[in-house]
């Protein structure tokens, strides 16, 4: 790595290079502990092996409940057919059911 300065993160090593914070696999999965929260604190690491980057692990985002319903919004309806196959399935589901405590 071109620049790299080592930082400690409670025991985590992590190396910065181009501002992008950098672990080994190795590394990662004996400190993930320690990797989440500096995670949870805001931080981006790339995870490598074997001197590659094979992953990056970043703030998951958060949603809101308005973005969640104009997700919704944006769907198209359900067609009639959709709707038919639903109900179909259901009064199968109810015709084959049987109360397990009902002693026949």
């Amino acid at each position: 790595m071109v620049n790299c300065v080592p930082a400690l993160v409670g025991d985590l090593i992590i190396r910065y290079d181009h501002d992008m914070r950098t672990i080994t696999a190795t590394e990662a999965s004996r400190k993930f502990s320690e990797l989440l929260d500096a995670i949870e604190a805001g931080e981006t690491v790339t995870i490598t092996r074997g001197n590659r980057p094979i992953a990056e692990v970043r703030p998951a985002r958060r949603r809101s409940v308005g973005e969640f319903r104009e997700a919704l919004a944006a769907l198209s309806p359900l067609d009639d057919e959709f709707a038919s196959d639903v109900a179909e399935g259901l009064s199968i589901i109810r015709d084959e059911w049987r109360d397990p405590w009902d002693g026949e």
